[in-house]
């Protein structure tokens, strides 16, 4: 009895470590992060911090900290899908949401007060559709630059298309049997198509990632048996391409998108004619 007990607990003993060392991805963040920004020769030195909620990345001139939402990482099932979450939010970055929805508020500002309250007009600016198809745009192209990050860095881009499906989609795509946020993942897997095909080819290991090929292969084959569609496509992609690598190269140069130079000038004119 007393052998049997004793190998018990030498078994739980052997066992423990192995649970104190389960995988977590909150605490992959600043490993990755730091990763990411060394590889991308973005500015390094600054502090991951994982925070409940929506992540605000306004103030990160002056914080050096860059929030990442535990909401999204609780889609994050490996290292490649951390780094998914993380590229994402630094997409956000580099392409100036917090000074695009800043230069979004100051024209919905200015175009109500000019309006009366109950036109429809002002009614239209302040509508829920213009914002959540000015957030799905701003996601969008975060996603775009968020895969330049990850491929440069090492990571499976793939990853990003799958955290994208993993988050919850409409009750139509699930009515259609369509993955979730559907149109979202398209978007991205389009722009590693013709962008970064050998990536693309080497594929994915997980079942969201076949269940979003399942809708995408017919898509893209669809697409490639008509001429003028594939030719509008390439057009579309290189575009894109060409839009992104100088969005990545003037952060770079500046630590400063585009959008967040003009905010600040814009911001000093309006302070000064006060």
């Amino acid at each position: 009895m007393k052998k049997s007990l004793i190998s018990i607990l030498a078994l739980f003993a052997f066992m423990t470590p192995a649970f104190s060392a389960e995988w977590n991805a909150a605490d992959r963040v600043p490993v990755i992060g730091e990763k990411i920004l060394k590889d991308n020769s973005l500015p390094t030195g600054t502090t991951f911090k994982v925070v409940e909620g929506i992540a605000n990345n306004a103030n990160i001139s002056t914080t050096n900290t860059i929030e990442i939402s535990s909401e999204y990482l609780q889609y994050a099932g490996n290292d490649n899908e951390v780094a998914a979450v993380i590229s994402h939010e630094l997409g956000y970055i580099i392409n100036g949401k917090a000074a695009k929805d800043k230069f979004r508020n100051m024209a919905k500002a200015a175009i109500t007060s000019s309006l009366q309250e109950n036109s429809s007009l002002a009614n239209a600016v302040n509508s829920e559709y213009v914002s959540s198809t000015a957030n799905m745009n701003d996601k969008k192209d975060a996603d775009i630059t968020g895969v330049d990050l990850m491929i440069k860095s090492g990571y499976n881009p793939l990853a990003l298309v799958v955290v994208i499906t993993k988050e919850p989609g409409s009750f139509m795509e699930i009515l259609t049997g369509k993955p979730s946020n559907s149109k979202r993942a398209m978007s991205l897997f389009d722009y590693l198509t013709y962008n970064h095909p050998t990536k693309v080819q080497a594929g994915y290991g997980c079942q969201e990632y076949r269940n979003f090929l399942s809708y995408a292969t017919p898509i893209v084959e669809k697409r490639n048996k008509n001429a003028k569609k594939l030719a509008k496509f390439n057009a579309e992609q290189k575009k894109n391409k060409d839009l992104r690598a100088k969005k990545v190269a003037q952060y770079k140069a500046t630590g400063l998108s585009g959008w967040d130079a003009s905010y600040i000038i814009l911001n000093s004119l309006i302070e000064t004619s006060e």
